[in-house]
C-alpha cells in the first residue's frame, strides 16, 4: 500500500482511538455513579451536577480552542490536551470528596474540549466532502463503542475493585496515543473543499447568519439533550425501576449502545453519502427521518414492561445514534476551512448549552420530585424538536459538487 493511501488511514485510526478513550472516560462515571452516590451520600441532582459541570467547562473551553486551531498547529493542541486529560484521569486516586470529584470533572472537560473541537477538522481535511459521512462514521464510532466500553469497564471493575479503579485503566493509553499522533503530518486546511468560500461560509460575521450551520447545530443540540440524559440515567433506571442489578443494567445498556451505535454510525454515514449524490439535503433528511421514527419507539421502551421493552429500547437507540455521522458531516460541510474549527467550537458550545448540560440535572430534578421514569419524558420531547428543526434545515443544505467516477477514484487516496 502506498504511503499516500496509508497516511490518511493511519491518521484516522489514531484520532478515532483517542476519541474512543475520550468517551470511555466520560461514561465510566455513568456506570459507577450509584457507587459514588452511596459513598458521598448524594442526591440525584448532585449526581447530575457532576456531568453538567464537566460539560459546562467543556463547552466554555471550546470557543477558546477553536480560534487557536484555525491559526496554529492543530496536532500540537490535540497532543497537549490528551496528555492533560489523561493525567487528570489518573489523579482520580486522590478524589475522596464530592468537591474533589467535581473539580476533576471540570478540568477534564477543559482538556477534552481541545480534542473534540479540533479533531473533526483534521479528519475533514483528510478526505473530500462527498466521503465525509462515511469517514466521520468511523471517527464517531468512538461515541457508542467508547460509551459502551465505559459502561462495561465501570460495571465490571467498579463492582469488584471500587469505583476509582476503572479510571486508571482508561487513562494510560491516552499518553501513548498522544505520542503517536506527534509523528503524523498535519493535512493542508481545506485541501479537498469544493464549495465556494462565500462570506457566509468563511467569516465569523457570516457564520452568525448561516442557516445551514444553525439548523444542523440546533437539531444536534436537541439530539444531544436526549442522548445525554439517556446515557446518564438509563443504567440507574434499569436497576431502580426495572429490577436489574447494577452490573447487569450496565452490561445490558452498554451492549445495546455498542452494537446499535457501531452499525448505526457506519450505516448513517454511508446512507448520507449515498443519497448526497441525488439530493444535497441528504445529511439533514436522513437525520430528521430517523429521529422522528425513534420517538414512538423510545416512548414504548421507557414506559412498557415485559418482553417488548428491550427490543423497543434497542430500536430506539439505533435510530437515535443513526444521526451521528450525517449530522456532523452537515456541520462540517456548512462552513469553509478558514473558520471550520471556530464553527465547530460554536457548535460544541451550543449543543452542550442546550443539550447534555441541562438534561442530566433536569432529569435528576424531576426524579427527586416525581419519579425517575417520568423524567424520561424530557428526552422524548427533545427528539421531536430535533426532527422538526432538521426537516426545516433541509432547504439550506449546501450544494456539494460530486466529482465523476474518475475524479472520485483519483481523490480516494
Amino acid at each position: 500500500m502506498s504511503s499516500t493511501k496509508l497516511y490518511p488511514r493511519t491518521a484516522l485510526v489514531l484520532l478515532t482511538a483517542l476519541n474512543l478513550l475520550n468517551y470511555i472516560d466520560r461514561s465510566v462515571l455513568f456506570a459507577v455513579q450509584p457507587l459514588v452516590q452511596k459513598e458521598f451520600h448524594l442526591t440525584n441532582i448532585q449526581v447530575g451536577y457532576l456531568t453538567s459541570a464537566f460539560l459546562v467547562f467543556y463547552m466554555v473551553a471550546a470557543p477558546f480552542t477553536g480560534p487557536l486551531a484555525d491559526r496554529y498547529s492543530r496536532k500540537l493542541i490535540i497532543v497537549l490536551g490528551a496528555v492533560f486529560w489523561s493525567g487528570l484521569t489518573l489523579l482520580t486516586a486522590v478524589t475522596h470528596s464530592y468537591l474533589a470529584l467535581l473539580i476533576r470533572h471540570t478540568l477534564v472537560g477543559i482538556g477534552e474540549a481541545t480534542f473534540v473541537t479540533i479533531a473533526p477538522t483534521f479528519v475533514a481535511d483528510l478526505y473530500p466532502e462527498q466521503k465525509r459521512g462515511r469517514i466521520l462514521g468511523v471517527f464517531y464510532l468512538a461515541i457508542p463503542v467508547g460509551t459502551a466500553a465505559g459502561y462495561l469497564l465501570g460495571g465490571n471493575l467498579g463492582a469488584t475493585y471500587g469505583w476509582r479503579f476503572p479510571f486508571y485503566v482508561a487513562a494510560a493509553p491516552g499518553f501513548l496515543l498522544a505520542l503517536a499522533i506527534l509523528f503524523i503530518p498535519e493535512p493542508e486546511r481545506g485541501q479537498f473543499d469544493s464549495l465556494e468560500q462565500t462570506p457566509e461560509r468563511s467569516s465569523l460575521g457570516g457564520l452568525a447568519t448561516n442557516p445551514a450551520f444553525w439548523t444542523a447545530t440546533l437539531g444536534m443540540a436537541m439530539m444531544t439533550f436526549a442522548l445525554g440524559g439517556l446515557q446518564v440515567w438509563m443504567p440507574t433506571f434499569l436497576s431502580q425501576a426495572r429490577g436489574y442489578s447494577l452490573q447487569s443494567a450496565n452490561l445490558l445498556f452498554g451492549g445495546i449502545i455498542v452494537v446499535d451505535g457501531t452499525v448505526a454510525s457506519l450505516a448513517g454515514g454511508w446512507l448520507g453519502d449515498y443519497l448526497l449524490r441525488r439530493n444535497q439535503s441528504a445529511y439533514y433528511s436522513v437525520s430528521a427521518v430517523s429521529m422522528a421514527l425513534g420517538v414512538p419507539l423510545m416512548i414504548l421502551a421507557l414506559f412498557a414492561r415485559g418482553p417488548v421493552m428491550l427490543p423497543a429500547m434497542a430500536a430506539a437507540a439505533f435510530l437515535l445514534l443513526f444521526n451521528t455521522s450525517p449530522l456532523n458531516a452537515a456541520v462540517i460541510n456548512s462552513v469553509g476551512a478558514p473558520i471550520r474549527a471556530t464553527a465547530i467550537a460554536v457548535n460544541i458550545f451550543v449543543i452542550h448549552l442546550l443539550g447534555d448540560v441541562p438534561s442530566p440535572t433536569l432529569m435528576g430534578f424531576i426524579a427527586d420530585r416525581r419519579s425517575l421514569q417520568l423524567s424520561f419524558v424530557a428526552p422524548v420531547i427533545a427528539m421531536v424538536f430535533s426532527s422538526a428543526i432538521l426537516f426545516y434545515g433541509m432547504r439550506f443544505a449546501p450544494a456539494v459538487r460530486i466529482p465523476d467516477s474518475g475524479a472520485a477514484g483519483a481523490s480516494a487516496g
